[in-house]
């Protein structure tokens, strides 16, 4: 059985052996072909990644600049029919149809008067006159108006794509036409032979969504804003990526060109897979090349294995023999290499083996030895422990120590003494082998020039090998006459203080081992333990009778600290009362700073009739009405989340503005916004404060509108001002109460509004004559307004020049 299993071990040695180093020429052989083939591979990866993507890249800006010059080209096309020599309609209609025949990508034109209202549109199927449709805030007109011409955002219609673009008249307040562009011409720059037999591409407008594309690409009107490759180019940054997804989710690479006139990016790509196919070959090619390398370090690795394998053998053999046990074994190997060396070690090894073998059973005789006399000192250290741990008596634990002290040192005496610290003497307290009722100078020994204070001062053993040789010094002459030869003085010491010390007396000259100094100590600190908690039991039984004279004096602290708690919760049931006023009146501030600036709704909370400022009454207020121009289309054309986000920052810049100039913020309507001033308040220079008001916001709206023209919204921001008497007052039920004011000044102020262009403050001529020395400000004409029977004197207010003085403001 057991020559089975040595065969068996050493044919899995040998086996393991042969295996290390055939794996390790094969791994090294595969490595380097391995590294060699990736950096072929990545080399001609990016060469071929970097050729296609420059060659798309080309094709994208080409087709981005036809794009934009066709659309330059629809645009001066179009501007044609704005000349001013056709000053009727039948005029404008027939450059429209001449228009309309020439050009088969405009579907649509319309004339926009300069007020706002279509007066013509013309298609190639219907024509329509005097609609008068409102196109006054539309955002395709207020842009054309403002910058000439405007390109309006694509839009879809029956799966087609559309877009506008506005032409300016020539003239003052001549009018707009606004032409409709089928963008289905787009598909003309991307024919498969433009494209490619590979390759694919497509445009996009400003939110993703196709406009027109190549026969293998996207379907038009398809959105692919979470495409990554159009969502990179669609983020703020802008910046275009490589790898990308098609529709179908495979890897594409992929380039992208701006059309920054029309806010379009072109999109050419094509799959990754058929991009990199000579990659694969190449891998291919690699993996053959790796094979045939494989195969020869294969053979190469077996025949050096099986050469090392006969001398490693012999020296397994010999290693093994030799620990079996026989060391008269010897190693035969003849290879003159670092082999034989190693077989000459361990033939030298088995010699000194042998030599130590022969040792070794007397130490291990001589340390079983000493390991029962350890065993045996162990032993008695744990009877000295127990006696200490089970009783606080010291007549009972010292003797116990003396006794097993004699025992395992074998001395003739053991003698302990206690110290008094008062007195500077060590007194006997225990004695074993000398008699302690002797007359003599060892029972009480002054700690000055003796052994036991020398020892006690150095807190360590003092041993005296022979006293004949030693001066006279207590008790020198009482240990001599006894017959004692050698002494050994222990201390009993601690972190506080002395006890005494431990003193072993032999008959017998000579020195003391080491080992039984130190099992002195040890037995020294059993007896310090000992006398520690003798007097620790002492001092406990005293402090307990005074804590039972504390116990009754905080028997009566308790008394006078109940009387103190109850006076306490009266006081905490008036601080109760005060704190629920308080909170009502934190409570009313918090509904009134819902419509008052924060330091208005302080003022009413504090006076002492705050109810009677918010009674219906009749008074002269200031009444700023503002909103944002061309809000209903964006609504319709935008998602209702980015709606939100705009209204939260338009209310945002305003709500900081009403509360500065302490005005009355009385409704929010979507984007409409009415402000009071003088009520519920009265202000001297209310008028002053809301115009002032009026010219900063709109200063800080201006800012704002870029930011949200920059994210594709076209909004304008116009503000009306109006004076005049309103009664004022709380509207409402009793759950939900609103400070309103009632009268036809608040209409005016609402009307004014929506006759204000994009940045313009309409205020009526009342309101200016109130200001005018303070603004720069013009008259216009007058305005016929709704619900108002007359014509309606206004003016514009350009900028504030200067705060109103001291005595313009009393007046």
């Amino acid at each position: 059985m057991s020559a089975a299993t040595d065969k068996g071990k050493n044919w899995f040695l040998r086996g393991g052996l042969f295996a290390k180093y055939v794996l390790a020429l094969v791994g090294l052989v595969v490595f380097v072909l391995a590294v060699n083939g990736a950096l072929e591979t990545w080399i001609s990866y990016r060469g071929i990644k970097g050729t296609l993507t420059d060659a798309m890249s080309e094709k994208a800006d080409a087709t981005a600049k036809r794009i934009e010059q066709a659309i330059s080209d629809l645009e001066r096309q179009i501007s044609w029919v704005t000349r001013a020599s056709s000053n009727t309609i039948e005029l404008r209609r027939a450059d429209y149809a001449q228009l309309l025949g020439q050009v088969p990508a405009v579907s649509q034109l319309s004339l926009i008067s300069g007020q706002g209202r279509e007066l013509l549109r013309l298609s190639r199927q219907t024509t329509t006159v005097n609609s008068n449709a409102d196109f006054s805030r539309d955002v395709r007109f207020t842009e054309t108006i403002a910058r000439g011409t405007a390109y309006a955002p694509a839009y879809f219609r029956d799966g087609r794509p559309f877009m506008s673009i506005g032409e300016q008249h020539s003239g003052f307040n001549a009018g707009v036409t606004m032409a409709e562009i089928d963008l289905r011409f787009l598909n003309d720059y991307f024919g498969d032979s433009q494209v490619g037999r590979l390759a694919h591409a497509y445009v996009v407008d400003g939110k993703g969504r196709v406009l027109a594309s190549s026969s293998k690409g996207p379907e038009v009107g398809k959105d692919l804003a979470a495409l990554p490759q159009v969502a990179a180019v669609l983020s703020p940054s802008g910046r275009p990526i490589v790898s990308g997804k098609d529709v179908d989710g495979n890897a594409v690479l992929t380039t992208a060109t701006a059309a920054p006139n029309l806010g379009w990016h072109v999109f050419y790509e094509q799959p990754t897979a058929q991009a990199l196919s000579p990659i694969r070959d190449q891998l291919v090619r690699i993996a053959l090349l790796i094979a045939l390398g494989l195969v020869v370090a294969i053979i190469a690795g077996t025949i050096l294995a099986r050469r090392m394998l006969v001398p490693i053998t012999a020296l397994r053999t010999g290693a093994r023999r030799l620990g079996a046990g026989d060391f008269g074994h010897r190693i035969e190997v003849k290879t003159s290499d670092e082999l034989e060396e190693l077989a000459g070690q361990f033939n030298s090894m088995a010699t000194q083996l042998a030599e130590t073998y022969s040792d070794l059973e007397a130490k291990v005789k001589e340390r079983t030895r000493d390991l029962a006399q350890s065993i045996n000192e162990l032993k008695v250290l744990e009877e000295v422990g127990r006696a200490v741990a089970s009783s606080l008596d010291l007549n009972a634990v010292l003797p116990t120590v003396g006794a097993r002290a004699l025992e395992i040192t074998h001395a003739d005496a053991v003698l302990i003494y206690g110290y008094d610290a008062a007195q500077r003497t060590f007194n006997l307290t225990q004695s074993i082998g000398i008699t302690a009722a002797a007359d003599g100078h060892h029972r009480a020994i002054d700690a000055a020039n003796s052994p036991l204070g020398e020892a006690a001062a150095k807190g360590e053993p003092l041993a005296f090998p022979d006293l004949t040789d030693q001066p006279n010094h207590p008790p020198h002459d009482v240990v001599v006459g006894a017959g004692f030869h050698s002494v050994l003085v222990v201390p009993l010491v601690d972190q506080q203080g002395v006890l005494g010390a431990l003193v072993v007396l032999r008959k017998a000259a000579g020195d003391f081992p080491a080992s039984l100094i130190g099992l002195m100590k040890t037995f020294a600190h059993q007896a310090v333990l000992a006398m520690r908690n003798a007097r620790l039991f002492t001092e406990v039984d005293q402090k307990s009778h005074a804590l039972e004279e504390a116990n009754a004096t905080v028997r009566e602290q308790a008394d006078k600290l109940r009387e103190q708690t109850e006076a306490l919760k009266d006081w905490n049931k008036s601080l109760e009362q005060r704190v629920e006023t308080q909170l009502g009146e934190l409570e009313r501030v918090r509904r009134l700073e819902r419509f008052l600036a924060p330091q208005v709704a302080q003022l009413i909370a504090s006076s002492d009739n705050p109810e009677g400022l918010l009674d219906s009454h009749r008074r002269e207020v200031t009444v700023v009405f503002c909103d944002l121009r061309g809000f209903t289309a964006f609504t319709e054309a935008t998602e209702p989340e980015e709606a939100m986000n705009v209204l939260r920052e338009y209310h945002a810049a305003l709500g900081k503005l009403i509360f500065k100039y302490e005005g009355t913020l009385d409704k929010y309507a979507g984007d409409g916004v009415m402000i009071l001033f003088n009520a519920p308040i009265q202000l001297a220079d209310h008028t002053a404060r809301a115009v002032k008001m009026a010219v900063e916001m709109r200063d800080t709206v201006g800012p704002l509108t870029e930011k949200w023209r920059n994210r594709g919204h076209s909004l304008g921001f116009g503000i009306g001002i109006a004076l005049g008497y309103a009664t004022l007052g709380q509207v409402g039920f009793e759950q939900r109460l609103e400070y309103a004011a009632i009268g036809s000044v608040t209409n005016l102020a609402s009307r004014l509004c929506g006759e204000a262009k994009a940045g313009q403050i309409v205020v009526s001529r009342r309101v200016y004559g109130m200001v005018e020395p303070y603004v720069e400000g013009r008259a216009i004409d007058d305005l016929v307004l709704k619900g108002f029977n007359h014509p309606i004197l206004a003016a514009e207010i350009l900028s504030w020049k200067g705060e109103p003085s001291a005595e313009a403001a009393a007046e």
